[in-house]
């Protein structure tokens, strides 16, 4: 009848635009990485803390710098431990000497002097002034004085009855001399320069020697068990 009046339209497919990340999205992740990365490094440092506060020796049993102050004994050192002083604590005594207040050094011996090492075959060792027992009464209050307890002078007259029966003039060839047999014996001058014939001056030297290296006399006595030397 009429003509169909109109246009055709063309519909084309609509394009789908890929949707970008969101850049709020893409900056929260490393946000989220670092804040767990925090949490985790502050936890770590308190419980780090909290061990230490707890036990300030926690970590540090491992170190060869550690000294604890017990030794458990073997079985054989134990039993050597009570022969060797199961006869000598009624012996203590302390003639003239005292440990507060040092002895001045007797006169110089008629003996000729040591050499430096006293390790020469012609060295006399000069005449004992104080007797084992006094010697051991200074060594009682010398170990007090370092905090350590009866087992530990227990331990040490086990060592120096071992040593040197606790004579001050105890000498061997070999250049080792005094109550702790100290090789040479004229390392113990740095305790004094009395070191061959006074036992405070000797005893010094010796607990010092076996603090810095066995930690303790009960140390340095289950080394000389094992040992034989210490």
């Amino acid at each position: 009848m009429g003509k169909h009046l109109g246009t055709a339209i063309a519909i084309r497919p609509l394009r789908v635009t890929p949707s970008r990340p969101s850049t709020v999205a893409v900056e929260k992740a490393p946000m989220h990485g670092r804040i767990a990365l925090s949490l985790f490094g502050f936890l770590a440092a308190f419980a780090f803390l909290l061990v230490n506060v707890t036990d300030p020796y926690a970590g540090a049993t491992a170190s060869p710098y550690y000294q604890s102050g017990h030794v458990e004994l073997s079985a054989r050192a134990a039993q050597l431990l009570a022969v060797e002083t199961g006869f000598e604590a009624q012996a203590i005594s302390r003639d003239n000497y005292t440990v507060t207040e040092k002895p001045k050094p007797p006169p110089p011996p008629v003996a000729p002097a040591a050499p430096a090492n006293t390790g020469s075959s012609d060295y006399t060792p000069p005449a004992a002034v104080a007797s084992p027992g006094s010697a051991q009464a200074i060594a009682a209050d010398m170990v007090a004085a370092r905090g350590w307890g009866g087992e530990q002078f227990d331990c040490l007259v086990a060592l120096w009855n071992k040593e040197s029966g606790w004579r001050t003039n105890a000498y061997n060839p070999s250049g080792a001399y005094g109550i702790p047999q100290a090789l040479p014996g004229s390392k113990m001058a740095s305790s004094g320069a009395d070191w061959e014939t006074n036992p405070a001056t000797q005893i010094d030297w010796g607990l010092g020697y076996i603090s810095g290296r066995y930690g303790t006399p009960c140390g340095a006595w289950q080394h000389s068990v094992d040992s034989n030397w210490y």
